[in-house]
């Protein structure tokens, strides 16, 4: 990765976006940001003065994105890498939660992400080379009672980032779907939205789930900062990968999930091979 890359991030103002940015820009990279507001522009962009570019941009007002992507284009050069980063956490048992916050976790997490590939790719396309990561999580390979409508994001986002993968590879460009466990961000604070309990059946279940993730919120053991050296090295590969787990409890967890999964599939196998005409 060239000290000349311009990084396009998502959701700079916290988080893993914000770890990324500053890890890039320590580096001698030229960083694009998107904010929801002026002030937040004017807080990232006082980072480091000329590479640090902030731009007001709510990801799921769709219509706007490929403007700002083109003005960005024009303005601060081309767009190598394309971070998705702007996402948040929905929490809630799903026959408590309603299809609006379903749709809006949806909105933010995949179509937002989705409209952001769709901006930058035919600029990328014509320069034959590029690398997008979208940021996704564990929870798009393994799931937990009480969080359906993120992990269904997520689950999309990571079957969508193969596809695209496969797509442009022939063209010159990347695509890697980065899977954080949990890290010290504000994901399960206040980034979390929470839907209010209804139903006493869920109760033993979801209560003790819920309150447990409110007192580790802060205490995880992922470093942000160290995600972040780690994605710029996965930008800086000549082979980066289509998928990446980031944390112990990410890998654990998946390989259990594989595990489980690859044992259920075994013990159904004639039934599936039943089927066959």
């Amino acid at each position: 990765m060239s000290a000349t890359q311009t990084l396009l991030i998502t959701g700079v103002t916290s988080g893993f976006g914000r770890a990324l940015a500053q890890e890039a820009l320590t580096m001698g990279h030229r960083v694009v940001g998107t904010v929801r507001s002026e002030q937040a522009r004017h807080e990232f962009e006082a980072l480091a003065a000329g590479d640090a570019i902030g731009r007001v941009l709510d990801v799921t007002h769709f219509d706007a994105i490929d403007g700002v992507v083109a003005d960005i284009e024009k303005t601060a050069g081309p767009v190598d890498v394309l971070v998705n980063n702007a996402g948040y956490g929905h929490e809630g048992i799903l026959e408590e939660s309603s299809l609006e916050e379903m749709r809006r976790q949806f909105d933010v997490n995949v179509f937002g992400a989705v409209a952001m590939m769709k901006a930058v790719l035919p600029y990328m396309r014509r320069r034959r080379r590029g690398h997008i990561l979208n940021i996704t999580s564990m929870g798009g390979h393994n799931t937990l009672p009480g969080i359906a409508y993120y992990c269904g994001s997520k689950f999309a986002l990571e079957g969508i980032s193969e596809a695209v993968g496969n797509e442009v590879k022939s063209l010159g460009i990347a695509v890697t779907a980065v899977a954080p466990g949990s890290f010290r961000t504000d994901w399960a604070g206040r980034s979390m939205v929470r839907a209010p309990r209804s139903i006493p059946d869920y109760d033993g279940l979801f209560d003790p789930i819920r309150e447990a993730r409110k007192q580790k919120s802060g205490k995880q053991l992922g470093d942000p900062a160290k995600a972040a050296r780690v994605m710029l090295d996965v930008i800086a590969s000549d082979s980066p990968p289509a998928h990446l787990l980031l944390g112990s409890d990410a890998i654990d967890l998946v390989r259990q999930k594989l595990s489980l999964l690859t044992a259920e599939i075994d013990r159904w196998e004639a039934v599936t091979r039943s089927t066959d005409g």
